[in-house]
């Protein structure tokens, strides 16, 4: 994923270390702001829109918690990562009480953090698509109508699709020709991530490539480990 042009918003009170991380996250590709208390920190936040937001936990004026919690009041869905020197279970859990979506304990690995940071903007970003409106889309020659559930090949009969079938189909076609990943189907449409639902939906993709049988210019691909990617050839090869 594109990590150029998202912005971090740092609020770190150690103005060398605070520094050394800005520049790090600069360097790949950030548009980093970096607030040097939980005050500065707040005040920045209002006046911008951030894609992530690393606040260190203890803080003068006002601690990493509770600015968190300000941010949250404004802002129910930008991720935080919190930064500790602490690496106490309650402080742990009081931070994802506040609405954390991941813990780093000082001294770490500042690759372990850019890789947290890709992950988290990278499953936002997928949440995002997966709560579209959209309800209608052209796959080739069929169409997909999914607050009906219908799916037509070129104007005929429509099909009926069963609840799941619909739901997997819509959130292929809204990453269409793009790697749709098999934990958001799993955690969107079966509530759960285990081995059990995980082959429940390999049944329901089987299904979903017999309806698309039809048109050889629409494949459903299975990508090892990562997920599925509805192909329609017409669209790859302009």
């Amino acid at each position: 994923m594109e990590t150029e042009n998202k912005k971090i918003l740092l609020v770190e009170d150690d103005p060398n270390f605070g520094t050394v991380l800005k520049d790090y996250l600069m360097m790949n590709d950030y548009n980093v702001t970096h607030a040097k208390n939980g005050m500065e920190g707040f005040e920045k936040f209002k006046k911008d829109d951030f894609d992530l937001c690393i606040l260190d936990v203890m803080m003068p004026y006002k601690d990493g918690f509770t600015l968190a919690k300000e941010i949250r009041e404004k802002n129910a869905d930008v991720p935080i990562i919190f930064l500790t020197a602490k690496a106490m279970k309650e402080d742990v859990l009081k931070g994802y009480k506040v609405g954390a979506d991941d813990y780093l304990n000082k001294p770490f690995d500042s690759e372990v953090l850019l890789m947290k940071i890709k992950a988290i903007i990278q499953r936002k970003a997928t949440d995002t698509i997966a709560d579209s409106k959209q309800f209608d889309f052209q796959i080739g020659n069929f169409h997909l109508n999914s607050k009906l559930r219908f799916l037509t090949y070129n104007g005929g009969t429509p099909d009926k699709l069963s609840p799941k079938e619909n739901e997997l189909l819509r959130l292929l076609a809204l990453h269409k020709n793009d790697l749709m990943p098999r934990e958001l189907a799993l955690t969107k449409i079966w509530r759960d991530d285990n081995y059990f639902t995980s082959r429940s939906m390999d049944v329901y993709i089987a299904k979903l490539r017999k309806y698309l049988s039809k048109d050889d210019g629409v494949e459903i691909i299975n990508i090892h480990g990562e997920g599925f990617r509805l192909v329609v050839k017409s669209e790859v090869d302009n």
